[in-house]
């Protein structure tokens, strides 16, 4: 196996789930400048790979919340959502201001997250508030 990707995969294997959280906001929005890059060049399947790799990050993080915990938890799936939908839009119409609108937004919440990662370890959200039992609330 590839040293690289054995480091890889210890590296997220030994993160807390807000670090993993954060690593799905800061790759979604690398990869969302990365299409916009591309769009630019017009290497439209570029920027294709790109955008479906940023939506791949939103689902991930869409499919972690645990919807039985209430209004921070709706609002998150409503914003995943809504940056899905906003990315599907943006590869279809190759259209960089509907990916320069999002990512600020992206970039706020990895924000967020970043400052509840520096939070003690027994705070609420590390220990399973708004993440759903898919291993990443342990």
């Amino acid at each position: 196996m590839n040293p690289y990707a054995t480091y890889k995969k210890q590296a997220v294997n030994t993160m807390t789930p807000i670090e993993v959280i954060v690593k799905l906001y800061d790759e979604s929005e690398k990869q969302l400048h990365r299409a916009i890059n591309f769009i630019e060049k017009k290497e439209y399947d570029q920027a294709h790979n790109a955008l479906d790799k940023s939506a791949e990050f939103i689902n991930a993080l869409r499919s972690v919340l645990d919807m039985n915990v209430g209004e921070i938890s709706q609002n998150l799936d409503s914003l995943y959502e809504f940056f899905y939908r906003q990315i599907i839009q943006a590869d279809m119409k190759k259209d960089i201001g509907i990916i320069e609108e999002i990512i600020p937004q992206i970039s706020e919440l990895k924000d967020a997250f970043t400052q509840i990662s520096k939070l003690p370890r027994d705070g609420a959200v590390t220990k399973g508030s708004i993440l759903s039992g898919s291993g990443l609330n342990s």
